[in-house]
């Protein structure tokens, strides 16, 4: 009997874990409902200032100015004040690393629409329904508790995906365990993340706590070619967040195992064709398709092609024509596209009329008395 992809039973409030290799959601709780996200809403700050590098409006070692309001904030900081011009490099390690929250507001009013960390908010929770994530709405740039601030462990996985794969350039500054700034601040030089030096393959990405939304992270791991990403958030203390964020990447890692099943070369079905110079194309997954499998379960696997047939002639080699529905036992069902397999030419005179001619042909026999 195969063990159910939910049965991981976590104390969190609110709990997501994805298999970022193939696609597959593993464990699913609470996973759309908007919560308190604390310090991991930073992500999004760091999402947004990874853009503005990318298009040239900000550079590594540029230097930004500290205003009031940034110095202003308590809880985790880097000790910033006005009179300080901070490259943005060191703003980036202090965000990632020391959970800096004027660092925050420091890239955000660069970066603002209207020099405000409240237009940056604004942007942010825009930017944020542009890249599918729904739940997420921001008063501010780094977690300081505030009415109407909220993300669903959902989004925060859509945002950690995004970030890893988006850009690859900047994520290795997710498992830097130590950023000693200007020396200020020994007592908040380590990085809060209690699995990097576990050997488990973990490398990002963010914690957070406050009051209100407990002690959570949205955290990573890599073990050979598998990439697991995980959020939990509404844990008790930090004991019980590094010990269930072990135990939940132990858990992705061990009890499921990835399998190819079917190459992109080939077909696993054949499609109808309309008035082509061929019946049928074949169809094949753009890419090897891998499907993740409880390690205790049967391995069997369910499938459908889905399409809306006979599909029209000509079509070209990796045209998507249809959608491969796959049920692993125990695990939600995939959806993957399939794509023509080769090329096929309308066909010629002869071939449109006996497909026409089939088809008055056919109308006499079922209907003799209406075509005399």
């Amino acid at each position: 009997m195969a063990i159910p992809a939910h049965a991981f039973d976590t104390s969190a409030r609110a709990a997501y874990v994805i298999d970022q290799t193939t696609g597959t959601v593993l464990l699913s709780k609470e996973a759309d409902q908007p919560l308190p996200p604390a310090s991991m809403s930073k992500l999004m700050t760091l999402y947004v200032a990874f853009e503005a590098l990318r298009d040239g409006r900000l550079t590594l070692n540029e230097t930004l100015p500290v205003s009031e309001h940034a110095m202003s904030y308590g809880g985790s900081t880097m000790f910033l004040n006005t009179q300080d011009r901070v490259t943005v490099e060191d703003l980036l390690r202090g965000i990632i690393v020391l959970s800096g929250n004027d660092a925050c507001v420091v890239i955000a009013e660069a970066l603002s629409p209207d020099g405000t960390e409240a237009g940056f908010a604004r942007y942010m929770t825009q930017r944020a329904q542009q890249m599918g994530m729904n739940n997420s709405n921001f008063a501010n740039s780094n977690g300081w508790p505030a009415a109407g601030h909220m993300m669903s462990v959902h989004d925060l996985a859509v945002l950690a995906d995004r970030l890893i794969s988006d850009f690859p350039e900047y994520y290795p500054l997710f498992a830097e365990e130590v950023f000693e700034f200007d020396g200020r601040a020994p007592s908040n030089a380590r990085n809060r993340n209690p699995l990097l030096n576990l050997n488990i393959g973990a490398d990002g990405l963010k914690t957070g706590h406050t009051q209100e939304a407990g002690y959570g992270l949205v955290g990573s791991a890599k073990q050979g070619d598998r990439r697991v990403i995980f959020v939990l958030t509404g844990l008790d203390t930090t004991r019980q967040r590094a010990e269930e964020a072990e135990a939940v990447v132990n858990w992705s890692f061990r009890n499921f195992v990835e399998r190819t099943v079917a190459d992109a070369e080939t077909p696993i079905a054949q499609a109808k064709l309309w008035m082509g110079e061929k019946k049928t194309v074949g169809l094949v997954p753009n890419g090897d398709l891998n499907v993740l499998f409880p390690v205790l379960g049967t391995q069997n696997v369910e499938a459908e092609v889905v399409y809306d047939g006979p599909i029209n002639a000509p079509v070209q080699k990796g045209q998507q024509l249809a959608e491969l529905v796959i049920k692993p036992e125990g695990l939600p069902e995939i959806r993957r596209p399939l794509v023509a397999a080769e090329d096929v030419a309308v066909g010629g005179f002869v071939v449109r009329m006996l497909t026409v001619g089939g088809i008055v042909l056919k109308d006499v026999i079922n209907n003799p008395l209406e075509s005399m």
